[in-house]
């Protein structure tokens, strides 16, 4: 595999996540977010998350917490009703224009792919480079039964110890989840295998991005 810089290992860091539930960020770039929290110093982060009620936004913001130790990070909501985005394409949109206007410059946006077949996933990835023109957009995939995984081109590859971390971080931030039979270790870990596999390594998290500049 070739590697690809991303350019943020002296700091200081602003990372902007964007997720339309609670948990889509943890779920499709946990691991993503447990390594730069490890390895990038004076690392900053906003949360934008569309939709939720006020226990799962709690538990986003725990989750927060858990996934960047020790950095600066905050949770913003729309607080828009779940599944019903495109209709509030106006107040989705703003609530992302709001953040680019508001906030420090991101030297990193992650959101959903364009590809999901979830629309409210869809609607965030469609906006984000519309919003962040001159930045970085990586987009990640969640698992779920619609089966519309694509095919991704840059890898984060995970460690074993990485990946159960993630896991364990899930259950403990979204206890509201687990009941879900979706929501479990073996969805997780086997879809960061495959990804791992693609790229020779133990686990990895695939994305995709729209537009790069190689710089060296």
């Amino acid at each position: 595999m070739l590697p690809f810089q991303l350019g943020l290992i002296d700091g200081p860091v602003h990372l902007v996540a964007l997720g339309a539930h609670p948990d889509d960020i943890e779920i499709g770039c946990g691991g993503t977010l447990l390594k730069l929290a490890e390895s990038v110093p004076e690392l900053s982060a906003e949360f934008v998350i569309a939709t939720g009620t006020p226990v799962r936004l709690e538990e986003a913001r725990r989750a927060a917490e858990l996934f960047l130790p020790e950095c600066e990070v905050t949770v913003t909501s729309a607080e828009l009703p779940d599944g019903r985005l495109p209709a509030y394409w106006n107040q989705t949109k703003e609530l992302l224009e709001a953040t680019a206007r508001s906030s420090r410059r991101a030297d990193l946006v992650l959101a959903p792919s364009k590809h999901d077949a979830h629309q409210d996933h869809r609607l965030i990835a469609e906006l984000a480079p519309t919003v962040w023109r001159n930045h970085l957009v990586l987009h990640y995939e969640i698992p779920k039964w619609d089966g519309d995984f694509g095919r991704p081109w840059l890898y984060v590859e995970l460690t074993e110890e990485q990946l159960r971390e993630k896991v364990a971080l899930l259950h403990k931030a979204y206890p509201s989840q687990v009941p879900h039979d979706w929501f479990d270790e073996e969805v997780f870990a086997g879809l960061a295998r495959l990804r791992g596999m693609e790229c020779r390594a133990p686990y990895a998290e695939a994305f995709t991005t729209g537009k790069a500049t190689l710089t060296w």
